[in-house]
Parts: structure tokens; sequence; C-alpha cells
């Protein structure tokens, strides 16, 4: 079993952190800097900073928060929001994030994904899939998950995989701050159909959320927020916990 990692994610509101439920019902989590150190220090694997609205505001991600995030974090370091172009993916690798993430933007333009890995590599492109399960099996929303789409999630991962991307970042929205555990049917479905790794997102409330995660499905890393933010799981404590699991941990 390949080393398993541990992501906290920053989603960024007007400079803040955010955390909600369901995509909704946004609260303040605090600095992002400061959380962006404590993480680093705590030993996270790697950091995603995920600017949520900036496609809605259709505005280019916070370079100057990135700056400063890298500056203070020596882990692997995701950034997504607003990128619409190869020339965005440049400034951002430039303020120091080691890989971007892209969402709305790669379906809209799919090429989007072929374009920034033939400039950056494949190692660089984070694919981020919102997917909400409704009547006729899981789907894709763009918008930070404002935006239904007639994509079929399976569909698109292996869409998104053929052209380049390096990784899947896979978030159900219909577990998405509940803390009643990921997503273990698409996120099983979608690490079997794909050859690069999956990162699930979405519903981490427990140690055993993990466990059950890196046990029952072949996903790469798992991603949280609140659960970090405020402290209910210590970073330690759970890369601890795992390993006791026989779970081989970064």
């Amino acid at each position: 079993m390949l080393k398993k990692r541990i992501i906290p994610c920053l989603d960024i509101k007007n400079g803040r952190t955010v955390k909600g439920v369901n995509f909704v019902s946004l609260m303040d989590a605090g600095d992002p800097v400061e959380l962006a150190k404590a993480y680093a220090k705590q030993g996270a694997d790697e950091l995603v900073f995920l600017d949520i609205t900036a496609t809605i505001e259709n505005r280019s991600t916070l370079i100057h928060l990135v700056e400063r995030i890298a500056h203070e974090v020596n882990i692997p370091f995701t950034v997504g929001g607003g990128i619409n172009s190869v020339e965005d993916v440049a400034a951002l690798v430039k303020a120091g994030a080691d890989k971007i993430s892209i969402n709305s933007s790669a379906v809209r333009k799919p090429e989007l994904i072929s374009e920034i890995a033939g400039q950056f590599g494949s190692q660089c492109v984070v694919v981020a899939i919102d997917t909400k399960n409704e009547e006729n099996g899981w789907m894709v929303y763009t918008h930070g998950g404002r935006t239904p789409t007639p994509i079929f999630t399976l569909d698109w991962v292996k869409q998104a995989e053929q052209l380049g991307a390096g990784e899947l970042l896979l978030t159900s929205m219909n577990n998405d701050g509940t803390k009643n555990g990921f997503a273990l049917d698409i996120t099983g479905e979608v690490a079997n159909l794909v050859n690069i790794p999956v990162i699930a997102s979405g519903g981490a409330g427990t140690k055993e959320h993990f466990s059950d995660i890196f046990l029952k499905t072949k996903t790469s890393a798992a991603l949280a927020a609140s659960i970090f933010h405020f402290n209910e799981i210590p970073i330690p404590e759970l890369k601890n916990y795992l390993s006791e699991q026989n779970i081989p941990m970064r």
C-alpha cells in the first residue's frame, strides 16, 4: 500500500479561512497564514488553498496571500480558484504554489488541463471535482457548487485523466461539512477507474472516517477542513491513529 497523505484545506473568502456545510452557511475559521504555519508544524503532508469565490466574482486568485503562505510552509502547496489560463498558473507558481487546482475552468475548457500539463507537467495539475448524488447518478457541479452540469462524474474523471491531470480532488457535496464520513461509494468508484491519485474530500468528522476511506477504497489522500481548523482532531493524533490501523502514512 502506498503511503497515504493527510491534507488540510483552507477555503478562502475575503482573505479569511471559512467553512460551511454542503457548500453554504459559511463561518469564519481564522487567519489562513497562521493556520498554514500551524499545519506545516503539525505534520500535514500537503496544504490546499481554495479561493472559493474567485470564479463567482470573476477574478483571479489572491496572489499576495499565496506568496505569504508559501513563504511560511515547507510542504507541497496546492492553490485553486479563478484559474483560467496558463498565465494564471505561471503567476501562482512564481508566487510559490507547487500545484494548481482547476475546477470550473476545466469543465468549461477541458483543453486547459492539457495546456497546463504541457507547460508545467502533469504533477502540477490537480483537477478538482464537486459532485452531487442526484436521481440519475453522481453529477459534476461548477462555480463553487452553485451550477449543475449534465456531466456524469465518472465520465469526467476519465476525461480529466486522459487530458493530463496528475491528480483528482473529489468533493462530495452531499457529505461536505456534515462530519458523517466521506462518500465511500463514489470515491471508491473513481479511485478504481483512474490510474492517478485521488484525494477524498467532504464529510470527515472522526478518525474512523479516515481509516474507512483508506481501507475501503484506493484513495491516496484525505482532505478535511473544519475538524482541523477548530482543533477537533489534531493532525499528529490522526496520523498516529492511522499508523496503528496499519495504514502506511507519509
